[in-house]
């Protein structure tokens, strides 16, 4: 995960346990670590990410850019991406579509609807899995 806020990613890791997702949750709270991150992992022998989830406004460099980093990667390219951003304008849908998300969600605003979110992260890793 890539937020910036650890509220969210706090929610995150809450809706994973509600919807018994059994993965290691990594959190990184700034675009150029993320970016980093992503690069290290072209050169280790250890398997890509089953999912991202990208925060559009993350400190040091954009969460675009960490997702034009996550396409051109050797391991991320095909990994599935969910922006989760609290802007619903039209521009960063389609600029997030033009890089590559798989999907791109609002950030719900009641705890019930966040926690359900937990259903689609669940199924995008049981499909990058097969």
């Amino acid at each position: 995960m890539i937020e910036d806020n650890p509220a969210d990613a706090l929610l995150v890791q809450e809706a994973l346990e509600e919807h018994a997702v059994e993965c290691e949750l990594i959190c990184i709270t700034d675009g150029e670590r993320a970016i980093e991150f992503i690069q290290s992992l072209d050169v280790q022998e250890v398997a890509g990410p089953d999912l991202v989830i990208l925060d559009l406004n993350l400190p040091r460099k954009s969460g675009s850019d960490v997702l034009e980093q996550i396409r051109s990667s050797q391991k991320s390219a095909r990994v599935p991406v969910i922006v989760l951003s609290s802007s619903d304008h039209q521009r960063d849908r389609k600029e997030a579509a033009k890089l590559g998300a798989s999907l791109y969600i609002r950030k719900p605003s009641n705890l019930a609807a966040f926690l359900d979110l937990g259903r689609v992260f669940k199924e995008m890793i049981d499909r990058s899995r097969i």
